[in-house]
């Protein structure tokens, strides 16, 4: 049995230390550390998927919703393309909800309105507007934050490919 085992020969003590550092320098050059993906960027994906599936079952925006999850794939899928799509809607999303008061101002009408009512299920409730808004913006500003991290750039590894199905 001591037969099969492979003989190596002794080395003198000066190849033995520059093989050392030989493979101290090639274990530097290759880093082969895992990025884990960030949990505030698992909370926004998350987000973005229970926002498209209730969209999906009010039928409100079908398409967009579908889009939404793509994206999501494609982030999971740790696409530079994800990535991007992402900083544009999160972008887009904020330009939005901070328009929508302007646009929803009616000069014509000067008269103060009543709060408005949201009901979920049995749940109701009055906001003012004013409220609604701002947490719509405070929403969009922290997805924002989210999507232009340094540790969430550091997730996406590949190179910048717009094929988000690959």
């Amino acid at each position: 049995m001591d037969s099969e085992k492979p003989v190596i020969p002794e080395k003198s003590a000066t190849s033995n230390s520059s093989h050392d550092t030989q493979t101290s320098n090639s274990t530097a050059e290759t880093p082969t550390e895992k990025i884990n993906m960030p949990k505030r960027l698992i909370a926004l994906l998350i987000f973005l998927v229970v926002i498209s599936i209730s969209g999906l079952m009010a039928k409100q925006g079908v398409l967009f919703c579908i889009l939404t999850l793509f994206m999501v794939l494609a982030i999971i899928g740790k696409q530079k393309a994800g990535l991007l799509m992402l900083r544009v809607y999160t972008s887009l999303q904020l330009a939005i909800a901070s328009a929508l008061p302007i646009m929803l101002q009616d000069p014509d009408n000067m008269v103060p309105s009543e709060p408005s009512s949201y009901a979920i299920g049995s749940f109701s409730m009055q906001l003012p507007d004013w409220f609604v808004f701002g947490v719509l913006i405070i929403i969009s500003l922290l997805q924002v934050w989210i999507a232009f991290t340094p540790k969430v750039s550091r997730y996406f590894s590949r190179a910048i490919n717009l094929n988000i199905m690959r």
